[in-house]
């Protein structure tokens, strides 16, 4: 890493999460001097990853996929030692498990997506007409199809009730952290694409190494931990410890509600809150990397995060992610811990809880019509950005980070 030259910096970026560092690192190799504040003891924001007790616990549960552009941009997907789920879902529905896997990638699964054994000859036609749309079409088309709801977009594809509310339903509210299917359909069809295109890993390390990696790529002297901004000034922002730090142009790269607080009137949406919970056992209660789904909505998903990854725990250990909607509530854990005994079939009376994480506003409320990519330029010498200025995603952030640095550069008024 080469040292940054000591003294007023051009920009201050506010956040350390992937916007903020997609955004610090553009501006930095773009030769601009920038300092990158970040409130709390490492990087990362939503995306960071606790070591205890010989566990990697990721804050809230977390795939990572590699199709996105700005992945692909940025990062050395080898030096993250990546470890793949099966490439399918496990749905527990009313009627028994359904497996529904991507037989071009699984072979073996081609014949449970004979007509009639998971879905109707109808549904499978559907399935696959919109998977191969969605895959095939470029990119750009998909952004500008006329929005809706994804329920709508999935009873519009010709799937059926039963379909959507025993499969997709579960599966997608835990990648949108909602139970409606109210999400924007341009922002399904766009997910639908990046999963037939990519797959969905675990870094060997916890999410938290996607921006460690980010982060080594930045100047000496450009990152300061632990370090709050109270407000923006005029001349740049003040520091929760009283000083000033004066900057020709301030990047506000937080979460919605931080944003909102530093930049008063900004308009963010809602956010939806996810709580996971982790459980340590002496067996795993499955053999495979795959995802459950759980179509009574008690939770959404649950997975033996040692079959993707055994590094996420120590030898001898299995460790189990469950994520819920909402908040932590009292007596949820008891509940997901009975809930989880039925959709394993065995006995958890010996597993015990290691933590539990609660997000808030882990990703934006994207109702239709949800603008894909906003301007990040707010005033001359102020702008903003995220994944509420864009996408719910790792993609989305960086993005947002990216056009960021891009509209600051190209601003006369920034210096």
């Amino acid at each position: 890493m080469s040292s940054q030259q000591r003294g007023t910096p051009d920009t201050v970026v506010v956040g350390a999460g992937l916007a903020g560092l997609a955004c610090a690192l553009d501006l930095c190799r773009a030769g601009r001097s920038v300092t990158l504040l970040e409130a709390s003891d490492g990087v990362g924001g939503r995306m960071r990853t606790d070591r205890r007790d010989g566990f990697l616990l990721d804050r809230g549960f977390q795939v990572f996929n590699t199709s996105y552009p700005q992945v692909k941009r940025r990062l050395n997907l080898r030096n993250l030692q990546l470890r793949p789920f099966t490439p399918g879902i496990i749905a527990r529905t009313s009627t028994g498990d359904v497996r529904l896997a991507d037989p071009t990638r699984q072979p073996r699964a081609a014949k449970s997506l004979l007509p009639g054994r998971v879905l109707s000859a109808g549904d499978l036609a559907a399935m696959g007409a919109l998977t191969a749309r969605d895959a095939l079409l470029p990119a750009a088309l998909l952004k500008h199809r006329p929005d809706r709801s994804t329920a709508a977009a999935l009873s519009r594809a010709g799937l059926s009730e039963r379909t959507v509310s025993e499969i997709l339903r579960p599966f997608l509210s835990g990648v949108f952290l909602e139970d409606r299917l109210e999400t924007s359909a341009r922002f399904f069809h766009l997910v639908w694409r990046s999963m037939v295109r990519g797959t969905l890993c675990l870094p060997a390390h916890g999410v938290g190494a996607v921006p460690a990696q980010l982060a080594d790529g930045l100047p000496e002297g450009v990152l300061r931990l632990e370090t709050p901004v109270d407000m923006l000034t005029p001349e740049g922002v003040l520091l929760t410890d009283g000083r000033e730090l004066p900057a020709a142009s301030v990047v506000v790269a937080t979460d919605a509600a931080t944003a909102a607080r530093l930049l008063p009137g900004l308009d963010v949406p809602a956010g939806r809150t996810v709580t996971t919970y982790y459980h340590a056992a002496p067996s795993p209660p499955s053999s495979e990397p795959t995802l459950m789904v759980d179509s009574s909505g008690e939770v959404l998903n649950t997975c033996v995060l040692t079959e993707v990854a055994s590094t996420y725990a120590p030898p001898g250990t299995a460790l189990i992610s469950t994520s819920v909607l909402g908040g932590d509530r009292p007596g949820a854990g008891e509940a997901v811990l009975r809930r989880l005994t039925a959709l394993y079939g065995t006995d958890t009376s010996q597993w015990r809880q290691v933590a539990v994480y609660t997000v808030e506003g882990a990703l934006p409320a994207m109702v239709p019509p949800w603008p894909l990519s906003r301007t990040t330029r707010l005033a001359a010498g102020r702008y903003v950005c995220g994944d509420h200025r864009a996408t719910g995603s790792v993609q989305g952030a960086l993005a947002s980070g990216s056009r960021a640095a891009r509209e600051l550069l190209g601003d006369p008024a920034s210096g």
